[in-house]
């Protein structure tokens, strides 16, 4: 219970909030970093998940190759990474690191959410003249998209999580709460810091959930359009 309190107290004082080490900064660090990986993750997976989806070749492979990288730790990538000439270019190595960790759930849902579209409505698409590219637009795209945000939404929140590593290797992000709170042998920072961790991680859940729910609505409004 002290370290609940003495969590609190922390969180209350309000130097604590304000200047370069404060809890805001290192907020906007950490969501731009999770935004930034997010979005190059997605770059890489999803088109990539689209075309095997659509196309039905090659896929299984692909998601296989990328689920074997779950079974390698972020933080050992990491620090090979930073054993390399990467090492010397800034944030380079933890960006590619994480990026590498939200590409599996990303690709993994995206290609199962492509591939599971009933193949009876694609077989009339194709009936009705559509091109490819309709096809995906107009009918795969709208009908998968649940199971496709739902990847989106697992791998936000793992990288909500995960970028508190940056803090281990000169980063910023609200790791440097922790680790610093670690330095200090404070237990109410380190808690604390953890607590800011956890309810930005569910408010990124609850963010997705949002648009998992609202997405497919809009995706079947637009491909009837």
């Amino acid at each position: 219970m002290n370290a609940v309190s003495g969590a609190v107290a922390w969180l209350t004082t309000a130097s604590h909030w304000s200047g370069e080490d404060g809890i805001g900064h290192r907020l906007a660090e950490h969501a731009a970093l999770t935004v930034g990986c997010l979005l190059l993750s997605c770059l890489i997976a999803l088109p990539v998940a689209v075309v095997l989806g659509h196309l039905g070749r090659g896929g299984a492979l692909a998601v296989n190759l990328a689920n074997v990288g779950r079974a390698v730790p972020t933080f050992a990538v990491l620090v090979l990474l930073l054993l390399t000439p990467l090492g010397r270019h800034g944030e380079w190595p933890t960006v590619i690191a994480l990026v590498l960790f939200a590409v599996p759930p990303l690709l993994t849902n995206a290609y199962v959410g492509m591939r599971g579209v009933d193949r009876d409505v694609v077989r009339a698409a194709r009936g009705m003249g559509m091109t490819g590219g309709q096809l995906v637009w107009r009918v795969e795209l709208p009908l998968a998209l649940p199971l496709l945000l739902t990847g989106v939404r697992i791998a936000a929140v793992q990288l909500v999580a995960t970028a508190t590593l940056a803090a281990l290797v000169g980063g910023g992000g609200l790791g440097r709460i922790i680790t610093a709170g670690f330095n200090l042998a404070s237990t109410s920072q380190v808690v604390a810091g953890a607590v800011v961790v956890a309810v930005f991680a569910l408010l990124m859940e609850a963010a997705f959930e949002i648009g998992t729910r609202c997405g497919p609505r809009w995706a079947r409004a637009r491909g009837a359009r």
